[in-house]
């Protein structure tokens, strides 16, 4: 946590954010059921078991979230939700959106934690994670989507800020940003501007109801294992930030950083190796 920032509270969910207005329709009458007393399992449960869950929750039928106290003392988080079709979940800010971004994108949820628990398997839990489970742990902590005409995501691939956010900000329009990192999401309760999300890159023109299946279909292992991410802070996101239409805002090196310098020498090592 950096220095001078308390933890945030549930108080301090602003349902009028930018970045809340994907998830605002489910997750404000399960946040205020939980401030009115009930467990984040009892209440996302409560969603589930709702009249009007149906469509795409249906790929969360016979799933349930459970306390943490379910989870076994030795047994690896993601293959007990495997095994179990259980999320073990806190009475926490981070483990509530972890929650609405299972009930947001059930199938994304479900592909990253089947390829978790594969790798879990195969290579037990141990001290490193490997590139998959490291990758999918970054898109399902910090991940974000851009659904963006072409020119905005090669301007967010090459870091050209002042393209991105001034020169193109009328794309904007055709755009979409959406979180689906439930720590980046926790962040934002707090939103500053070091804030940086991992973004994926996805043609604009997918139906918002096909999003979810969209993007678990492109996660397969050997695509994620590169990690094809593109940082952005995301307060750089046109409308999610005032005074960010100013140019000089995307002048801060410390948060725009640009891009690293092409190593040829480094390149051509790595392939001999």
């Amino acid at each position: 946590m950096e220095i001078g920032l308390t933890l945030p509270s549930w108080a301090d969910v602003d349902w009028s954010a930018p970045w809340l207005q994907s998830l605002r329709a489910v997750g404000e009458p399960l946040w205020q059921r939980i401030l009115d007393g009930d467990t984040v399992a009892g209440a996302v449960n409560a969603g589930l078991a709702a009249p009007q869950a149906q469509g795409h929750l249906a790929q969360l039928a016979g799933w349930r979230f459970v306390p943490q106290a379910q989870l076994p003392a030795g047994m690896a988080y993601e293959a007990f939700i495997h095994a179990e079709h259980a999320v073990p979940t806190r009475c926490n800010l981070h483990d509530f959106f972890n929650a609405m971004v299972w009930l947001h994108y059930p199938r994304l949820k479900r592909q990253l934690n089947a390829l978790q628990a594969q790798q879990i398997a195969l290579d037990g839990v141990g001290a490193r994670r490997g590139p998959l489970r490291d990758a999918a742990t970054l898109l399902d902590e910090n991940g974000a989507l851009l659904l963006a005409p072409p020119a905005l995501q090669d301007a967010l691939r090459r870091r050209d800020w002042q393209q991105l956010g001034v020169g193109l900000r009328p794309l904007w329009q055709q755009a979409r940003f959406l979180p689906i990192g439930h720590a980046l999401l926790e962040k934002l309760v707090q939103p500053r501007k070091s804030i940086t999300a991992h973004v994926l890159c996805l043609t604009p023109d997918i139906a918002a109801a096909e999003v979810d299946a969209a993007l678990a279909a492109q996660c397969s292992a050997e695509w994620l294992a590169q990690k094809p991410f593109s940082p952005l802070p995301v307060l750089g996101v046109p409308g999610w930030c005032q005074g960010n239409e100013q140019g000089f805002f995307y002048d801060d090196p410390c948060v725009f950083r640009s891009a690293r310098p092409h190593n040829p020498l480094q390149q051509t090592n790595a392939a001999a190796a």
